[in-house]
């Protein structure tokens, strides 16, 4: 018995007729694949200079969130006092990991958005 209003010869039709994917639609993927992995490989050298503490700490931060230099200005530098200086390098480091992050995610979305991919069923 078929489910309530539906008809009793109703049945799922595949996407299209073999039920494979389109070969315009394997081309974007192929297409969105291969500029995925060449802005990941950049994203490896694109480097971001953050200024925390009041201008006082400057990050640099790849794309891949890895530190590549940190620069403090000696006046931030207090032997009496080396927790406060510790909380700023922990709040720095966490504020270049945050804009990094945001910066891969905007440069990865350029590429997934610009294809403009419409895959129906399968989201």
């Amino acid at each position: 018995m078929p489910a309530k209003g539906r008809r009793a010869d109703w049945r799922p039709q595949p996407a299209t007729p073999s039920g494979a994917l389109q070969p315009d639609l394997v081309a974007k993927i192929k297409k969105l694949q291969e500029e995925m992995a060449a802005t990941q490989a950049a994203l490896e050298h694109e480097l971001i200079n953050v200024a925390a503490a009041g201008g006082a700490i400057t990050i640099t931060i790849s794309g891949h969130q890895r530190v590549q230099s940190i620069k403090i200005d000696p006046a931030l530098i207090d032997p009496n006092d080396p927790t406060m200086l510790e909380d700023a390098l922990v709040a720095a480091i966490n504020e270049a990991i945050l804009a990094s992050q945001e910066y891969s995610a905007k440069r990865l979305e350029a590429v997934t958005g610009e294809l403009n991919i419409n895959l129906p069923g399968l989201f």
